[in-house]
Order: C-alpha cells, then structure tokens, then sequence
C-alpha cells in the first residue's frame, strides 16, 4: 500500500479535497497551491492522464485533455513560486506540460544513440582485452 501524505485532515476530507483539486487542474490547466498538496495532486493527476490514455475515463475530459498528450509519463510540472504571507507555506503552481501559455517550456526529447550491430564473440573477446605495454628497460647509468 503506497503512503500519502496526510495534510492535516481526515481521510474522507483528504480524499475529497484532492479529488477536487485534481478536477479543477483539468479544467483550469494551471492551479496554485501548497507545496505538499501539489505533490499529492501531482500524483493522482499523472494516474488519471494514464487512465484518459487507455480510454478508461469518461470522453468530455478524455477529449479535452488527455487525447493530446504522446508523452511516456510525467504529464504535470511543479514549480515552487513564493512563500504565503500570514502562515509562510510554501507555495507552488501545477500545471500540465504541453500545453499553451506554460510557465516553463518543455525540455525536447533525448535523441537516441544510433544501433550498432552486435559484434562476434570471438572478435568482441579480442577487443576486450587489453594488453599492457611492453615494459621499457631502464639503461644502467655510469
């Protein structure tokens, strides 16, 4: 069973509060909240892009979000912004990546290293050796 962080309150009003949360980052794209809330949010968000991607979630969300998003994982970004006067909480805006008018553009793809073909046993043992130079012999000095 994974962990969650508690925040502070009771199971069902957790369970509640970030199911909320996690709704209105579908609608709105880009909410602010706490740190430690937006790490939860980021969590349950990631889940149901995955489950939008296999088709598992209702269409008016599936088309409007999910149907977009060709990436392997990490649907959602975290960026810390300010401290909250009066309690000092640090705060931070979640957002999905890919989208328009981001905060932060998305880093490209890693290209992937060209194949090379696969060598022959005995010349790939050849090649894994290394000799040691040939000693140099040292003239006695008169």
């Amino acid at each position: 069973m994974t962990k969650f962080r508690k925040l502070g309150r009771p199971t069902g009003h957790r369970m509640s509060m970030l199911r909320t949360m996690v709704s209105q980052l579908v609608k709105h794209e880009r909410i602010e909240t706490t740190v430690a809330k937006a790490k939860e949010i980021r969590r349950l968000a990631d889940n149901m892009v995955q489950l939008g991607k296999e088709g598992l979630i209702f269409a008016s969300v599936h088309s409007k979000t999910f149907g977009k998003r060709d990436r392997a994982g990490g649907y959602t970004r975290l960026l810390r912004t300010r401290i909250r006067v009066g309690d000092a909480a640090p705060m931070a805006y979640i957002e999905f990546i890919d989208r328009e008018n981001e905060l932060r553009q998305s880093k490209p793809p890693t290209p992937q290293p060209p194949q090379r073909e696969p060598l022959d046993p005995w010349t790939k043992s050849r090649l894994s050796r290394q000799f040691a130079p040939p000693k140099e012999e040292k003239s006695p000095k008169m």
